[in-house]
C-alpha cells in the first residue's frame, strides 16, 4: 500500500486534520494575533518584580502612613507576600529599618482587615496558558508518533511479512471491476483474493449477503493440487466454489496451470472435483446455481521459476469474485 492510499484512510485523515488544526490554532494565537496580557495578578509575575513592588509599598507607607492601603497592596502579593518581605528584611537596601519595623507592626495589627483582591478584569492566567501549550505539544507528539507508526507499519518490507500478509497487501492494491459500465445490475458482493507462494494454508472464503442483509450463501478459493516436493508447496491447481443457500448445493470448478491442464493423468485425477479450466490472464470463469451467479476473473498471475517445467506452479495468483442474485 502506498502513502496516498494510507492518507485516504478515514483514521489517518482525522489525525492529520487534528494536527493541522492544532498547528493553525497555535500559529494564530501566538504569532498572528498573540495574547495581550492585561491586569495580570502580581502573584503570576516575576519574583523580582514582586519584590520591587513590595519595596515601593513600604516606601509609600513611609510617606502616607495609610495602613489600609499598605495592607491592600501587600495582599496583592497573595501567598508570596511573606517570602518577599523576608527577602527585604534580609537585605533592606535603601529602606529605613524603622519604617520596615513600622510596616511589620501594621501587618501584625491589621492583617486580614482588608480581603485579598480577586481578578475581575479578565487578566490572563499564565499557568493556564502554559498548561494549554504543554497539552498541545503532547497532542502533537502523540499524533506524530501515531502517523510515524502507521507509515512504518505500512512500509514494512516483504522480508518482514508472511506470505499471507503480502497477499493481503496485494489484494488491497487491486482495483475492483466497475460492473456498472457493463451491467445494469451491480453485484451483491465483490471480493479480491490473492495467493502468494509460501501460503501453504491458502483457503479464502467469503459470505454472500443480499443488500437487505439476508444470507444468500458463501464463495471462496483454495488450493486443489500441488506438484513437486519440498517447501514451500508448489500449487498447480486451485478450486473456486460457490454455495447457494436456496439451492442447497456447492458448485466447484478447478482452475489449472497450463502444464497441469495438458497433463492427462492429472486432469483425470482432478476432474471428479469439478469442471476443469486453464488459468489465463483476464480469463473469466462462470459459476451458476439456482439463485446465484458468480464470475471469477483472473486479475493477475505469475508462474514460478525453478527446476519444474515452465507453467507448472504459481508464484502469485489474484482473482476477483463478483456475485449476482438472479432475478426471481
Amino acid at each position: 500500500m502506498n502513502i496516498m492510499d494510507t492518507l485516504k484512510k478515514p483514521a489517518v485523515m482525522a489525525m492529520i486534520a487534528v494536527l493541522v488544526g492544532i498547528f493553525l490554532g497555535l500559529t494564530y494565537a501566538y504569532v498572528i494575533d498573540p495574547p495581550k496580557l492585561k491586569n495580570v495578578p502580581l502573584i503570576y509575575t516575576d519574583e523580582t518584580l514582586q519584590e520591587s513592588y513590595l519595596r515601593a509599598t513600604i516606601d509609600s507607607y513611609r510617606v502616607n502612613r495609610d495602613p489600609d492601603t499598605a495592607i491592600w497592596r501587600y495582599n496583592n502579593l497573595g501567598a508570596n507576600g511573606a517570602a518577599m518581605l523576608d527577602r527585604i528584611r534580609t537585605n533592606p537596601e535603601t529602606i529605613d529599618p524603622r519604617v520596615l519595623n513600622a510596616f511589620d507592626k501594621v501587618l501584625a495589627d491589621h492583617a486580614g482587615d482588608i480581603p485579598a483582591p480577586t481578578n475581575t478584569d479578565g487578566g490572563g492566567n499564565p499557568i493556564l496558558t502554559i498548561a494549554i501549550i504543554i497539552g498541545s505539544i503532547l497532542v502533537l507528539g502523540l499524533v506524530g508518533f501515531a502517523l510515524f507508526w502507521l507509515f512504518r507499519t505500512n512500509r514494512r518490507s516483504p522480508e518482514d511479512m508472511t506470505p499471507a500478509q503480502i497477499a493481503a497487501e496485494h489484494s488491497r492494491s487491486v482495483e475492483k471491476t466497475d460492473y456498472s459500465t457493463v451491467s445494469s445490475t451491480p453485484p451483491v458482493a465483490q471480493y479480491i483474493t490473492t495467493y502468494v507462494i509460501g501460503d501453504d494454508l491458502f483457503d479464502d472464503s467469503f459470505s454472500i449477503d443480499a443488500p437487505s442483509g439476508e444470507f444468500l450463501g458463501e464463495c471462496g478459493v483454495g488450493i486443489s493440487e500441488t506438484v513437486g516436493s519440498g517447501d514451500p508447496k508448489k500449487v498447480t491447481a486451485f478450486e473456486v466454489w460457490m454455495f447457494d443457500k436456496n439451492d442447497i448445493q456447492t458448485i466447484t470448478k478447478v482452475l489449472m496451470s497450463s502444464s497441469a491442464f495438458s497433463d492427462m493423468a492429472l486432469r483425470a485425477k482432478l476432474e471428479p472435483k469439478g469442471e476443469l479450466a486453464q488459468i489465463e490472464p483476464r480469463k473469466q470463469i462462470l459459476l451458476e446455481t439456482q439463485t446465484l451467479q458468480m464470475i471469477a476473473t483472473i486479475s493477475d498471475m505469475q508462474y514460478g521459476q525453478g527446476a519444474l517445467p515452465n507453467g507448472s506452479y504459481f508464484e502469485r495468483l489474484t482473482m476477483e469474485l463478483a456475485i449476482w442474485q438472479k432475478a426471481k
